[in-house]
């Protein structure tokens, strides 16, 4: 894989975990909103850190890190994702997936190859997914084949979704809690400008906003956080 970015540690990224962030490069969604736009839009121009270097400092930090995280970027484009994995849990590390879901065979690949966690970002209801994608016309069939398949438990997972006020209503919400219906637990988190979006048009939904579509997921799902950025 190629990694482009590392954050040495976290507690609040891999629940339960103190945990490292590799960010890889590349994406097959052009989401406005998203928070990495040099490494979506132009991976090409980040700097790459080695293996050698990324794996010296996962050995030495064995007992005071119990995790790692591997984000994007879209990690699951990446031809030797199962590899990865399979490099850091030879060290003794639990390792959690973020995704955008499109790939459903890849991360299927990366369960049997050992992944611990995926975190799926469902980005909106599906009428609204080719609009917060930034991808027209997108096939949703894919995003809905991942959900589908991580709720049926093959490895602990979670949804969740960045909520703006311009792409979200209670009429998104009301979709996706019946498409997500079986999951076990789904995060809402605001969306934040952190000065390196795609298209910093957006703004952060009310509190108010955020407790009724947090109301409205638990029509079908028991477990309905709202996360702090």
């Amino acid at each position: 894989m190629i990694i482009h970015g590392i954050q040495k540690m976290t507690l609040v990224d891999y629940p339960g975990k103190v945990a490292a962030i590799l960010f890889t490069g590349a994406c097959n969604f052009r989401c406005p909103f998203c928070q990495n736009a040099a490494l979506v839009l132009h991976p090409e121009t980040e700097a790459v850190i080695p293996d050698d270097e990324i794996f010296s400092y996962l050995r030495k930090r064995k007992g005071m890190l119990d995790g790692v995280v591997l984000t994007g970027g879209e990690p699951t484009l990446a031809p030797d994702l199962t590899e990865y994995i399979k490099r850091i849990k030879d060290l003794g590390y639990s390792v959690k997936l973020d995704t955008n879901g499109y790939r459903p065979e890849a991360m299927m690949k990366a369960v049997e190859s050992g992944v611990d966690y995926i975190a799926m970002d469902v980005k909106n209801s599906l009428d609204r997914y080719a609009e917060t994608t930034g991808i027209p016309g997108l096939d949703t069939a894919p995003v809905e084949a991942s959900i589908e398949y991580l709720s049926t438990d093959p490895v602990q997972y979670e949804f969740r979704t960045t909520v703006m006020h311009e792409l979200h209503d209670e009429e998104s919400f009301r979709q996706i809690a019946y498409m997500a219906r079986h999951a076990h637990v789904y995060y809402l988190q605001s969306y934040a400008d952190s000065g390196d979006i795609i298209n910093p048009v957006f703004t952060t939904p009310s509190s108010e906003e955020l407790s009724a579509y947090s109301t409205i997921l638990k029509t079908y799902i028991e477990n309905v956080f709202i996360r702090d950025r």
